[in-house]
């Protein structure tokens, strides 16, 4: 019977391992808001075969605030039903290959009701050299029913441990459970003290911070003041990995789970932060400032007030990732690209191609409803854009991005970082600033990196690298302690490899941090200091003698033959076999990755306009070939004598490669712009094939303009048209062979085809397609069915029927915060806008 027993767990834990294998994580996930937990099974089941069918990898439960109207139906957190329905998404989740995460509470940040005053986040001020310490007061942000409350102190030694024991309990209950926990971005506002937050810095400081209050509010750079700042905020960023991060990722562990971690927005080190979990995370939010030729920024978006993505501040999770070997590094994805109902798939890929670049591979869209069945169009909406769900204007060419995903993240969660060049943060030297945040801390958000990273000389430092073509990692003081160096001076952590450790100028350095650099120079890794060594050894204890031990050590460290005070950086580093891609040199971006065995793979995506096509210099030689995501494979041409080879790319702005030395997949035919085109002009006849309000009257145009110019109630149209026109070429089929079809502007997404053929689908800039085999000499059929945006509709939708608009708490709001209002909008441009022609 024993051995029954045991051979049928074997089969059990089999079963549940292929089940576990199952959930892909190169596929998307999603965000996924359950509005009051108002969800029942039916839907749940409903939603997420849409999910499966449309090539998600799983989504993140994320409760919040509830539905007017849908009071009765809300579903307290964690209470039994809740639980239920949570198992239920899990396990059929299980069932159709979707993976499931959910937040560790409602809302964000942590909090709920059983935080006590007592545990609440505390906030303290310094008056007439006085300390005044208060409750922040603040509650958790968009609440779902059960999850109110105040938000937890994230500094309190037993916080944490007691504010889990409440999932303690549910879980024990639970026999499906998710594969991950979740900890959104810091946002506890005003936090900056704790009860024991004294003594904790006696004992780790070595001197009474009461004694020295008011140097707190110091503003004329007394040395001993600013000393005393770099002391309390390093005993915040301490606090906050031992008593916050690092519980929470235990207990996580301890139940089965993995963790996401979005460290970002705290006052601590964002790479020890990142490193504590098991998926480190960033945030796109907004639009950049990408020089694509006719991508689209919504002009009402704010930068001032939310600022713009920041690849470099995308690079702490990827960093602390690659330092220690985590596979998977993920982003919250998407969030305000637009405004609601505006926002293109065209919008969506340089934004997720950005963060390819900065070494992110788990991307996890921002985000989805869950919304009953019964409610269609536009159905419940989180207050925040971008909807990927299944009411979105583009959920029947969703798959076509979601296939891009895949594809590109197959590739680079499969492969290993290549970087030369270590980055030290130097943290210290931003404690010893003004903080711009809130409460007199330095908050290291992603929204304004200007705050605490672009001005200072580490971030002019990490910009010049990321444009010159560098690959780099960041590092922290304690990540440090984890390098080693073997007998070339390779520096390892035992997960990444690096040809150089780089010190970016800096005023302060932590003596145990010199003692680092000192152990491993003299262990052979190669050094550079970038303009200066550091002149102030912080902490404020005994400062005197330690500073003349420091400036001894210091230089004891700079006259050692593999560490150098470097006045050409470029020259230097490349003496330390530090390998400058070409690629930056030519507007492209990259991140260099490596398959194994010496295998290099590189991801390239053209975020500018200064390059089209022309011969590129890759950094690790060889022949390489092309391998165009959803299009095939092709070897570009190559010049040079081995080891400074060049080959012929062809990448337009907005377009995307992978070059690899080994690539298998189907072939592509390259297209070489020989500067040929032929215009393809003369009358379209336009028909409208389904859509809201209603139909327009079809239409001849013989100029291609957007439809909302047309009468009828074209100007409010939300569908699908057809193109149609008939032409010759100007010589023959063989003339244009591996020609393709530029459609020019396209609003939003065109499905072509050229005599019968299917040509496939235009749904990013450039709107190019390869012809292939379809074209004759004569009497080509050309048929371009456009999907415009949901915008134009809601103009009229919002005057007709506004009750949609029934959230409680924020409830829907515009792009810039104020009341949503979509009667105000202008009708937006919808349709073939062209010129369309074909490229040979």
């Amino acid at each position: 019977m024993r051995r029954i027993f045991l051979i049928l767990l074997l089969i059990l834990a089999q079963f549940a391992n292929s089940n576990a294998q199952s959930v892909s994580t190169s596929k998307p996930w999603t965000y996924w808001w359950w509005m009051g937990s108002a969800v029942t099974k039916a839907d749940i089941t409903a939603q997420l075969e849409y999910f499966s069918k449309s090539g998600l990898g799983g989504v993140h439960i994320i409760p919040i605030y509830g539905v007017k109207g849908y009071e009765k139906a809300a579903i307290p957190f964690l209470g039994t039903q809740w639980l239920e329905v949570m198992q239920h998404t899990v396990r059929e989740g299980k069932r159709l290959g979707l993976g499931v995460d959910m937040t560790t509470g409602t809302g964000w940040p942590f909090g709920g009701p059983n935080v006590t005053q007592a545990m609440a986040a505390q906030g303290m001020t310094v008056a007439d050299g006085k300390l005044s310490v208060k409750p922040t007061g603040q509650k958790v942000k968009r609440a779902a029913p059960g999850g109110e409350g105040f938000v937890l102190d994230p500094f309190n030694a037993n916080g944490m441990a007691q504010y889990l024991s409440r999932f303690d309990s549910a879980f024990a209950k639970s026999a499906d459970k998710p594969r991950a926990m979740y900890n959104d971005s810091y946002e506890a506002y005003g936090a900056n003290w704790t009860e024991d937050f004294a003594q904790q810095f006696q004992w780790r400081r070595k001197y009474d911070l009461l004694a020295k209050l008011p140097l707190l509010n110091d503003s004329t750079g007394n040395p001993e003041a600013t000393l005393v700042k770099i002391d309390y905020h390093q005993t915040l960023a301490e606090l906050l990995l031992e008593r916050y991060a690092k519980p929470w990722t235990d207990w996580s562990r301890a139940h089965g789970f993995v963790t996401r971690y979005q460290a970002h927005g705290s006052p601590g080190n964002l790479l020890d932060l990142y490193e504590a979990a098991d998926i480190p995370e960033t945030e796109s939010f907004g639009t950049s400032r990408f020089n694509i030729p006719g991508l689209r920024v919504d002009p009402d978006y704010s930068i001032d007030q939310f600022g713009t993505p920041n690849p470099l501040a995308m690079k702490f999770a990827s960093s602390a990732a690659n330092l220690s070997g985590k596979k998977l590094v993920s982003s919250e994805t998407g969030t305000w690209l637009a405004n609601h109902f505006k926002v293109s798939l065209s919008q969506i890929k340089p934004q997720i191609d950005e963060l390819f670049t900065a070494g992110i591979n788990h991307i996890f869209y921002h985000g989805t409803t869950y919304s009953p069945e019964k409610e269609g169009f536009p159905g419940w909406l989180f207050y925040a854009s971008t909807n990927f769900g299944k009411t979105s204007h583009f959920s029947e060419h969703f798959p076509l991005l979601n296939r891009y995903v895949d594809f590109c993240q197959r590739q680079l969660q499969n492969s290993k970082p290549d970087n030369d060049v270590l980055v030290y943060f130097p943290i210290h030297d931003l404690w010893a600033t003004k903080a711009k945040s809130g409460g007199g801390v330095h908050l290291l958000e992603v929204h304004h990196v200007d705050r605490w990273l672009l001005d200072l000389p580490f971030g002019k430092l990490s910009e010049k690298l990321w444009k010159e073509g560098y690959a780099f990692d960041f590092v922290s003081d304690l990540q440090l302690k984890k390098l080693t160096a073997d007998a070339n001076g390779t520096l390892t952590s035992g997960n990444a490899t690096y040809r150089t450790l780089l010190i970016p100028s800096a005023t302060y350095l932590p003596e145990e941090t010199l003692k680092e650099l000192q152990r491993l120079a003299n262990a052979g890794a190669k050094i550079v200091f970038d303009q200066k060594l550091p002149v102030t050894v912080t902490g404020n204890a005994h400062h005197e003698e330690r500073q003349k031990t420091f400036g001894e050590v210091l230089t004891q460290l700079s006259n050692l033959r593999n560490v150098k005070v470097s006045t050409n950086l470029n020259a230097d580093l490349a003496t330390n076999g530090v390998v400058r891609e070409q690629l930056a040199e030519k507007g492209l971006t990259f991140v260099r990755k490596n398959r194994g065995e010496g295998v290099p793979l590189y991801f390239v995506a053209n975020l500018g306009n200064t390059f089209k096509e022309g011969w590129v210099r890759i950094g690790k030689g060889g022949q390489f070939f092309k391998s165009e995501p959803l299009r095939g494979v092709s070897m570009p041409e190559i010049r040079g004598n081995k080891g400074s080879e060049e080959i012929f790319l062809r990448l337009l702005p907005g377009e995307s490669c992978f070059l690899t030395t080994s690539a298998d997949g189907q072939d592509a035919a390259e297209v070489r712009n020989t500067g040929k085109h032929f215009d393809i002009k003369g009358k379209w006849e336009l028909a409208f094939l389904n859509g809201k309000p209603n139909l327009p009257a079809p239409a001849q145009l013989t100029e291609l303009t957007s439809w909302t110019s047309l009468p009828d109630s074209a100007a409010y149209f939300s569908g699908k048209a057809r193109y149609r026109i008939t032409f010759d070429l100007p010589g023959s089929a063989a003339s244009c062979a591996n020609a393709a079809l530029d459609l020019g502007d396209v609003r939003e997404v065109a499905n072509v085809k050229l005599n019968g053929k299917d040509l496939g689908v235009a749904w990013h800039i450039p709107f190019v397609l390869p012809v292939g085999k379809a074209l004759k000499s004569k009497d080509n059929v050309l048929e371009i069915e456009v999907t415009n945006l949901s915008a134009n509709y809601m103009r009229l939708r919002d005057q007709q029927q506004p009750d949609w608009k029934k959230f409680y708490d924020i409830n829907i709001v515009d792009i810039t915060y104020k009341k949503f209002d979509a009667t105000r909008w202008q009708p937006m441009p919808s349709g073939l806008l062209g010129p369309v022609k074909l490229v040979y």
